[in-house]
């Protein structure tokens, strides 16, 4: 039979092995989660697949990566941003992105692509706004929910398309919040395009969200369409506070502006819809699209 003083030493070697193995795994899981890019997103690139593809080549060219999405609000993106809880932020609200430049939070930003906004309501469009400016659109849209004829959904969420929403209403001199036809869904844009879908309404939305559910939307339409007020930019920066990881952050940036990266984002959609949801930005080589977003984010 083994004697106490023989015993405590393996116990000891025991300790010390358990201890051994747990720092290692400690350092490994370290290790691994500096190579995590913790992306806060618009809901709208990310309902309609286009980030899973990006994030899919962009792991399998640079294995030792791993991107997490975080889909929400364009303004609940840049919050999570400045509490450190983002490495990088893709977003489409110049007029925020514009305050949190300002306050340090992000920088080194690219605008990665564009497209519109749309204004969509029911086939029998109510409130006659068909083919008419979005600003005249709107106008139409009040006049016709104080008489009953219309609702409108709102996102209500702060993200991009809300905000823009919101600077419309502003430019049109009139003021919608509680009024019963306006109705702030406080959800996603799949989510609120369903609602709007279910009430016969009329809501702003992002033309790709759109496309990818417009076949479970088949008594809405678009009704008012293009122009700079409803140009929808896209832009990616750097998260600079404390907690966000640099390294990982400017590899999943450098792919997305990449020549690699423009190709996909400005083929996604055209198998399917036969057209792109999202135009690349191939660095705005005019700078079009830059004087676009200093426009709208004095709005």
């Amino acid at each position: 039979m083994p004697s106490v003083a023989r015993a405590v030493p393996l116990f000891m070697i025991v300790i010390w092995l358990l201890a051994a193995l747990s720092l290692t795994g400690v350092y490994l899981y370290q290790a691994s989660e500096s190579r995590v890019v913790r992306v806060a997103t618009t809901t709208s690139l990310y309902a309609t697949g286009l980030l899973d593809l990006l994030s899919q080549e962009f792991q399998a060219r640079y294995p030792g990566f791993e991107v997490r999405f975080i889909a929400v609000g364009s303004g609940e993106a840049l919050r999570r941003a400045a509490m450190g809880d983002a490495d990088l932020v893709l977003v489409h609200a110049p007029s925020l992105e514009k305050r949190y430049l300002a306050e340090g939070v992000l920088s080194e930003g690219e605008i990665i692509a564009y497209n519109y906004f749309v204004l969509l309501g029911p086939l029998e469009d109510p409130a006659d706004v068909r083919g008419v400016d979005v600003l005249e659109a709107l106008r139409r849209i009040y006049v016709a929910g104080e008489r009953g004829e219309a609702v409108f959904v709102s996102r209500g969420d702060n993200s991009g398309t809300h905000v823009r929403e919101l600077i419309l209403w502003r430019l049109t001199g009139l003021d919608p919040s509680g009024r019963p036809w306006y109705i702030e869904a406080g959800a996603g844009m799949a989510q609120t395009l369903l609602i709007a879908g279910e009430r016969q309404a009329y809501t702003l939305s992002d033309v790709g969200t759109y496309l990818k559910f417009r076949e479970r939307l088949p008594n809405m339409g678009v009704m008012v369409e293009g122009g700079e007020l409803l140009m929808n930019i896209y832009s990616v920066y750097l998260v600079r506070v404390p907690g966000a990881r640099l390294e990982p952050a400017q590899a999943f940036m450098e792919f997305l502006t990449s020549e690699e990266g423009q190709s996909l984002i400005g083929g996604y959609g055209v198998e399917e819809f036969g057209r792109p949801l999202f135009n690349p930005a191939h660095g705005d080589p005019d700078g079009r699209l830059r004087k676009a977003w200093e426009r709208l984010s004095g709005l």
